[in-house]
């Protein structure tokens, strides 16, 4: 990243391929779930060049992605994103990027909006034959999950998350849905053959999208979040792969592996949520 010829700035161009990267992984996965579970009504659209996606009334996947990056978003766009959530009886959220149009933050200030959660997107440039830092536990091995192992790779994840018990329950019905999900790639890494963590890789347009890491919390602080990165990274690189990137929370032992592998912040997006009428 020091080198000038791979240094990525931070600029519109490069936020619109990160979030247009993370709303196809997204719509991807709801495209898996409407295939899978019909019955859940899954679907996404696009609107004003936002992707808005719904997985089901709880799901974290349930928002959109891109709003106010790829075109200028009209008081009109905005209610037809509403409608979209409310009549599948969604509440409304909407990650921002910092790099989006000005006015669209008094747009949703206007209407009700507020900011819930901050993410850090974060990206570093890959290329074949990209040195990564030196693993430190030569026992834990990393390798790509079978069609038949999707159900082992959900597991572990979801016991790495096993204190957040709503986000527990997503990552086991992850399986489900990934069996069905174009260009899933799942990774998982074991400690003298005992599964213990996971990891998740996603190639959209020469991005490759870092996400999935959980590890079971006795085997923490071992070094397989590191494992699982440099495999990932190796693995997109030979894909042909120019820029990685993941989200973490910030402050995060997540971004904090990320920065030891050269990510860098490319910036801070803002989660909105539309308050309910009788909040405003």
């Amino acid at each position: 990243m020091a080198n000038e010829e791979h240094f990525i700035y931070s600029d519109v161009s490069l936020a619109q391929r990160l979030e247009r990267t993370e709303a196809l992984a997204n719509a991807r996965f709801v495209e898996a779930r409407a295939r899978a579970f019909p019955a859940r009504g899954a679907a996404w659209v696009e609107i004003a060049g936002a992707y808005a996606m719904f997985d089901g009334v709880d799901s974290p996947l349930t928002q959109t992605f891109g709003l106010g990056l790829f075109e200028q978003t009209t008081e009109s766009d905005l209610d037809r994103i509403e409608s979209f959530f409310k009549v599948r009886g969604a509440a409304v959220f909407h990650e921002v990027s910092p790099l989006a149009e000005v006015a669209l933050l008094e747009s949703l200030n206007l209407r009700g909006y507020h900011p819930i959660e901050f993410t850090s997107v974060m990206c570093r440039s890959i290329q074949r034959g990209t040195t990564f830092v030196k693993e430190r536990n030569s026992n834990i091995r990393v390798r790509r999950v079978s069609s038949d192992e999707n159900e082992l790779w959900a597991r572990t994840a979801a016991q790495g998350w096993s204190e957040t018990p709503e986000l527990s329950e997503f990552l086991a019905d992850l399986s489900r849905v990934n069996a069905h999900k174009a260009g899933s790639l799942s990774f998982l890494a074991e400690l003298n053959g005992h599964p213990i963590a996971t990891g998740a890789l996603g190639i959209y347009d020469g991005v490759a999208l870092l996400a999935g890491a959980s590890t079971i919390p006795e085997a923490r602080n071992q070094g397989a979040q590191l494992a699982l990165l440099n495999s990932r990274l190796s693995f997109a690189a030979e894909q042909g792969c120019d820029l990685a990137m993941m989200g973490a929370l910030p402050g995060s032992a997540s971004q904090r592996n990320a920065e030891r592998q050269d990510f860098r912040i490319a910036y801070t997006r803002v989660k909105w949520q539309l308050a309910h009428p009788s909040e405003v």
